[in-house]
């Protein structure tokens, strides 16, 4: 099928216009021309497009879906033009990354391998950053796309869920409740909650706090600001205190760490969501082609269908 990128722009322009006349001058052609461009693309795809009369010109159904597809076909394709264009010029761009500790070495890895296969032009300079910083951080310029966990909404930035999954505990082997295969929520409210200052993801403290009220109780937390992993680790190897972190990243940490067990948290369970993140206005198309490089990672890890993965890969391990 000989479909131009000429003639869907010509299409396009038609399609928003809804009047050939107007069309045609806005492309600066001939508007006969402009008729027979719109006739030959109407017999390629075998369907009207646009229901003619003296008085007005509409849409088809079929044309209304490609009123709907035609800009972002263009929209690809410019970029894979420009992008191609730095390459063969030598020309790399560099992403300034930002994430939050709390994406787990694997979701930051299948994404900085995604973008080394599909843009092997691009520089990537991760800085690690906590999920309340990245949002203000993306607005003022310093960095170019975030990883933040239940960021908060702020004015010119964009965000996206890139993977739910639950909230799992972390505590030592000899804890009480080390034995039990699932912890319901209930049984932390004579625990003390090892958790990130409120300020630095606000939404995910908000979430766990609100959890355990619903339980019926308010948990009690022993928060810190500059949390170290391994030290982290080490208190709670040793320690009372129980961690909640998302499961991914606490299959992690706890991987290489002697006396650690992860259990699964239940009624009710608690969700944590990790996002991307972007400036709203006017995305470079480099921006941009690591957004939908990190939507076509989550979609094939499957990140967002089965948030439960986590708990079938690591129930045989007993963590």
């Amino acid at each position: 099928m000989d479909i131009t990128p000429r003639v869907l722009r010509y299409f396009v322009a038609v399609a928003e216009e809804l009047h050939f006349g107007r069309a045609a001058a806005r492309l600066y052609i001939a508007q006969p021309s402009l008729s027979h461009q719109i006739r030959k693309l109407e017999e390629e795809l075998g369907t009207p497009l646009f229901v003619r009369s003296s008085r007005s010109v509409q849409l088809t159904a079929a044309g209304r879906t490609l009123a709907r597809e035609a800009p972002n076909a263009l929209a690809a394709l410019d970029q894979a033009v420009q992008l191609t264009r730095q390459a063969g010029a030598g020309i790399t761009a560099t992403i300034r990354l930002g994430y939050t500790p709390v994406t787990g070495l694997g979701t930051l890895t299948a994404l900085l391998e995604a973008l080394r296969e599909e843009h092997p032009g691009f520089v990537i300079d991760a800085r690690e950053h906590f999920s309340a910083e990245i949002p203000e951080r993306l607005r003022a310029g310093d960095l170019d796309i975030g990883l933040a966990l239940s960021p908060q909404s702020l004015e010119g930035v964009k965000s996206e869920v890139l993977r739910r999954e639950r909230v799992t505990a972390v505590l030592s082997a000899r804890h009480r409740l080390a034995d039990a295969p699932r912890i319901p929520v209930t049984l932390l409210r004579d625990e003390t909650l090892l958790l990130f200052a409120r300020r630095l993801a606000p939404a995910y403290y908000d979430g766990i706090v609100a959890a355990c009220q619903e339980a019926g109780f308010t948990p009690t937390v022993w928060a810190f600001d500059e949390p170290p992993v391994n030290a982290t680790l080490a208190r709670l190897s040793s320690g009372p205190e129980v961690s909640l972190a998302p499961a991914s990243f606490a299959e992690h940490a706890a991987r290489n760490s002697p006396g650690i067990v992860l259990r699964e948290v239940v009624e009710p369970p608690i969700m944590a969501e990790l996002s991307v993140l972007w400036p709203a206005h006017d995305p470079s198309p480099a921006i941009a082609g690591v957004v939908e490089t990190a939507r076509r990672c989550a979609e094939r890890n499957r990140w967002l269908r089965h948030p439960e993965a986590w708990l079938r890969r690591s129930s045989p391990r007993g963590r």
